[in-house]
């Protein structure tokens, strides 16, 4: 069922704005069978302080460049996948690979070839850890820096897999849009985000159970969406798996409002 496009503006009597944003589940196979990696956010964070949680944030307005290159599915395949407004849909792809670079310098992006095809593509792209730090901070933008590299974006290498909002009653609301990703040949992922100060990889069965003795947090987002990749045996299930995403209101799911944010300020 095809759900409304992500917007600020949904109806509900809560004033906060519902921003849109993305999240990415970037997975590798492992010894110990499917791994996930995994950011805990610092104490200080208005929005789930002390949560293990995914890479991911907020779609900002330079994710809508239409500019930007792309290889993999288009945003009409997107729009009907995510049921959102194609341009939306496109923002979210761009925001899930902005976020997942500035976060742990992951980049889903290849060399540009003339016919677009993603098996001309390499996996170990990289951008500069200058470059990285000035998208960061908004010097510029993950097009140009792409474009300057001669790279395109890739979107074949993400998946989509969920959508949960925020429920009224927050100062902060995200309508959050969760994707998997592979881990491309070459790259490493690293904590590198200052909202963060611990980053590892984990299996979904060991942070379940991490839970549940208390010796890590999870939201209800997270605690989902790691009950669901803890039935997969591999990255490539994962990628392949056929998923509807609908819209889960958290307040309706859990009974109730989450713990996801205190007064203090980011």
């Amino acid at each position: 069922m095809v759900q409304p496009a992500p917007t600020a503006e949904r109806a509900d009597d809560d004033p906060v704005r519902v921003r849109p944003a993305s999240t990415v589940m970037v997975l590798r196979d492992s010894a110990a069978g499917l791994q996930v990696y995994m950011l805990q956010r610092v104490a200080q964070m208005a929005f789930a302080p002390g949560m293990t949680v995914f890479p991911g944030g907020a779609v900002d307005l330079a994710d809508h460049d239409p500019s930007i290159r792309w290889t993999g599915p288009d945003e009409e395949w997107w729009a009907a996948h995510l049921g959102a407004r194609p341009a939306d849909a496109r923002a979210l792809v761009v925001a899930a690979v902005r976020e997942l670079f500035e976060e742990t310098g992951v980049l889903l992006a290849g060399p540009a070839s003339p016919g677009g095809s993603a098996a001309a593509l390499g996996g170990d792209a990289a951008l500069d850890e200058d470059v990285r730090l000035a998208i960061l901070d908004r010097r510029i933008t993950l097009a140009s820096a792409l474009a300057s590299s001669d790279l395109e974006l890739r979107a074949d290498l993400l998946r989509p897999w969920a959508n949960w909002i925020t429920p009224p009653g927050r100062t902060r609301r995200y309508d959050t849009f969760f994707f998997t990703a592979a881990l491309p040949p070459g790259q490493q992922a690293r904590q590198l985000t200052t909202e963060a100060d611990h980053g590892q990889w984990h299996t979904p069965q060991d942070l379940l159970a991490a839970q549940d003795s208390g010796s890590v947090r999870l939201m209800p987002p997270t605690l989902a969406m790691l009950a669901d990749l803890a039935g997969l045996a591999s990255v490539a299930q994962a990628m392949t798996a056929e998923r509807v995403v609908t819209q889960v209101d958290i307040s309706r799911r859990t009974g109730g409002v989450a713990p996801l944010e205190t007064g203090e300020t980011s």
